[in-house]
């Protein structure tokens, strides 16, 4: 409702005549709350990575222009992410992380000790495509980088998510647990269904493909070599 404005502006507050007006009020209240806190959960992780960005660049004595080059990411785009301005895609943080020889969670660890996490729905780290058909959750506490890591991925209908090759003795395990599956390695082709298991080298090209009509939700395990830690 507009506010009413006289000699004074002012703000006038809807009644609420019934049980299901208060509802709707709560359950409007729930989603401001819940946008809320994912706009700042997307905040707190682009500066997370902005800041594992600089930090492993710089450990590698790399200049945004020789990053630029090797991972294939623009400096413009390079310098946003640091400064914590942009939050990247999963697709960037996957050029980055390569040229830069390191595990995806290095990018977007906080790189906090503990000997036990929950990770909350509410709470979690959520990377997306750029036109948000793909989606990556990370299902493992961020404490720093490791050599297993545990997602949840979502492929909206009709969306195929090319992904690059890790680094050599990178091996992904993936289940479907809802929606069809079609995953082509290189040149292999499979198809999956609910309950489908795969493991396979990762370090060649490979893209996930939602042919159906729904989404497809898949969890994947990433096991990276011992020298990428």
């Amino acid at each position: 409702m507009s506010p009413r404005k006289d000699s004074r502006t002012v703000l006038i507050t809807p009644t609420l005549n019934s049980e299901s007006d208060i509802a709707q009020s709560d359950e409007n209240q729930e989603e401001l709350v819940a946008v809320a806190a994912s706009v700042a959960g997307e905040t707190m992780l682009a500066a997370i990575v902005g800041k594992n960005l600089r930090t492993h660049r710089l450990r590698r004595g790399l200049t945004l222009e020789r990053l630029a080059k090797a991972s294939g990411v623009s400096r413009a785009m390079l310098s946003q992410v640091e400064l914590g301005r942009s939050m990247p895609t999963i697709k960037v943080v996957w050029k980055v992380a390569r040229a830069l020889e390191l595990p995806f969670s290095a990018l977007i660890s906080d790189n906090k000790d503990s000997g036990c996490c929950v990770v909350r729905l509410s709470e979690s780290k959520l990377l997306t495509s750029h036109d948000g058909r793909f989606k990556s959750r990370a299902l493992f506490p961020i404490t720093g980088p490791r050599r297993v890591e545990f997602y949840e991925l979502l492929l909206a209908p009709g969306t195929v998510e090319q992904a690059q090759s890790h680094a050599p003795g990178t091996v992904e395990n993936l289940v479907v647990t809802r929606g069809e599956l079609e995953l082509t390695i290189e040149r292999r082709r499979e198809q999956l269904s609910i309950g489908d298991a795969i493991i396979f080298e990762a370090d060649v090209p490979h893209s996930y493909v939602n042919r159906g009509n729904s989404d497809l939700i898949m969890y994947l395990v990433i096991t990276y070599a011992e020298r990428n830690l």
